[in-house]
């Protein structure tokens, strides 16, 4: 019994090893697309156990990544889809840097993520339906890039059901109006309010 009980501890041990290997090589290959002229991606070293002591990295108690923050870093390139890849991803912090391309629909895989600020980048083309996956998000800043296209409805429903306190959707080439109050979060009068904010000419 002992030597079973040893068995699946081990086993549990190098699951969580596994995974947090994983992690590593997704950061670690995202990196390899970038451009870092700050060097601030210099402590991503693909031969540790985990990237859990990397700068700008966050992990729980279990060596899981739960939280990236680059904003303002300098950094240029695409997001690279296998980002979705992090399950317990909280917070995807990357907000003014000179990130291109478009937002990987792969995103949507995050269904931890309470925080995206992906504002004041360069990114463009539509914003993925996937996005409207996010039980727990509260915030989502997708402003002043170049995204095109109209706020997916999948998007919107996280007002009505999801715990989306601020959705900020200005200064890109989006169409469509959006209510500007539905049921949702709670204030001092008891009513329900989401802050969305969008550009006055859409």
């Amino acid at each position: 019994m002992e030597h079973q009980t040893l068995f699946f501890l081990l086993l549990a041990v190098a699951v969580v090893t596994v995974e947090c290997n994983l992690e590593g090589d997704i950061l670690n290959a995202w990196k390899t697309k970038l451009v870092d002229p700050n060097n601030v991606l210099q402590s991503w070293d693909p031969t540790l156990v985990n990237p859990c002591t990397w700068f700008h990295v966050t992990c729980n108690i279990d060596n899981s990544v739960t939280r990236l923050d680059l904003g303002n870093a300098g950094l240029e390139g695409p997001i690279i889809p296998d980002l979705g890849n992090l399950t317990n991803l909280q917070y995807l912090e990357v907000f003014s840097n000179s990130l291109t391309g478009s937002i990987p629909e792969e995103l949507g895989r995050l269904s931890r993520l309470i925080s995206l600020d992906l504002y004041n980048n360069q990114l463009s083309g539509p914003i993925p339906a996937t996005l409207g996956n996010f039980k727990y998000m509260r915030f989502m800043r997708l402003n002043s890039n170049k995204l095109t296209g109209e706020i997916p409805a999948e998007v919107l429903q996280l007002i009505q059901t999801g715990n989306l306190q601020i959705l900020n959707v200005s200064d890109n080439q989006l169409y469509g109006r959006v209510h500007r109050r539905r049921h949702h979060h709670t204030n001092g009068t008891g009513l329900a309010v989401t802050t969305i904010i969008q550009d006055t000419r859409v």
